[in-house]
């Protein structure tokens, strides 16, 4: 998650939740990785789950089972998440039964935002970890995180 230049990118208000459309960004290099990476550099209050981690392995299993990648990198690529989830680099925040009932009230109460199962445990989890912000590059958690008065990036 390094980069060689100093600029940051732009302020986001944390904590600042990383779902796993962003996450998989960060070990996978895609178009939009060196800005992400811009803006996560030198924050120590990125939140990430272990349902974002499961989502990460399975958007490189099916990379590799394209030929995108190699057995080889995805191994690497998967310890270094675990390390990093293990380390300092995140704070984790947890899937336990209250996040799953707050999951079904999203579900249940948010009748304009089209949310999806994962979608809603996503947002439990950010507002269990108190995230002023949210990192997705999928569009209807995006819609639906902005209708909980959360920040969105990008």
């Amino acid at each position: 998650m390094a980069t060689a230049s100093s600029r940051r990118g732009p302020e986001l208000r944390g904590p600042v939740y990383v779902d796993a459309s962003a996450l998989v960004k960060l070990y996978f290099p895609e178009p939009e990785s060196d800005e992400l990476n811009q803006t996560l550099k030198g924050r120590r209050d990125l939140l990430v789950s272990d349902l974002a981690v499961t989502e990460v392995a399975s958007s490189l299993a099916r990379r590799r089972r394209e030929g995108a990648v190699e057995s080889e990198v995805v191994a690497r690529l998967y310890r270094t998440l675990l390390a990093h989830l293990e380390g300092d680099l995140y704070q984790r925040v947890e899937l336990v039964p209250a996040t799953h009932r707050e999951a079904e009230r999203l579900l249940l109460s948010m009748e304009s935002a089209r949310l999806r199962a994962a979608d809603a445990l996503h947002l439990a989890l950010a507002i269990a970890g108190d995230a002023g912000a949210v990192l997705t590059y999928d569009g209807h958690l995006a819609g639906a995180a902005r209708v909980l008065g959360l920040e969105v990036h990008p």
